[in-house]
């Protein structure tokens, strides 16, 4: 469906996107950030999907995060935290532009595979920015990839030195 898909992620860093996919699948529930009308943020929870080379997000018919969607297209998802303080598999979010599905067999086809309750909106992220931050060792490092500047890792640690970047990786 688009060129900055799930799909397309997936393809340029396969093991970064596994274990962005994996943290996602740990929880159902996550946080999607709109903007309002007036440019204001909203955060509201959400579930998503991941199948068919795309990542979907669904929502009930005339919910306002759906509106702001409509209206602006620009989101951020921060996956669910979970319990307790530690998140040992790191903490994820994906920035991009949410596309809405209108098509009616389309819509019917997305429902029927998930079973999916109708009247619903849906929206297929187009990836600006994929982030997971986590902690090896006595550092914390931040991986992040975009479709322009690709995958870029940033090592920091608990002292005063100043943050590292790791050289790219060679051509796979």
């Amino acid at each position: 469906m688009t060129t900055n898909n799930w799909a397309a992620f997936e393809k340029a860093e396969p093991e970064f996107a596994a274990a962005v996919r994996a943290r996602f699948a740990q929880y159902p529930h996550h946080v999607l950030a709109t903007l309002r009308k007036d440019g204001s943020p909203r955060v509201a929870g959400l579930n998503v999907d991941i199948r068919g080379g795309e990542l979907w997000l669904g929502m009930m018919p005339g919910s306002m995060k759906a509106r702001d969607l409509q209206r602006d297209p620009r989101f951020a998802l921060h996956t669910n935290p979970g319990a307790g303080e530690t998140m040992p598999d790191g903490d994820v979010r994906v920035c991009g532009r949410a596309v809405e599905l209108v098509d009616p067999p389309e819509l019917h086809r997305y429902a029927e595979e998930t079973e999916s309750p109708h009247p619903f909106h849906l929206f297929h992220a187009e990836l600006t920015e994929v982030v997971r931050v986590g902690v090896e060792g006595d550092e914390l490092v931040l991986r992040s990839w975009t479709p322009a500047g690709g995958l870029r890792t940033i090592r920091r640690g608990d002292d005063d030195e100043p943050a590292r970047e790791d050289p790219p990786a060679g051509p796979s």
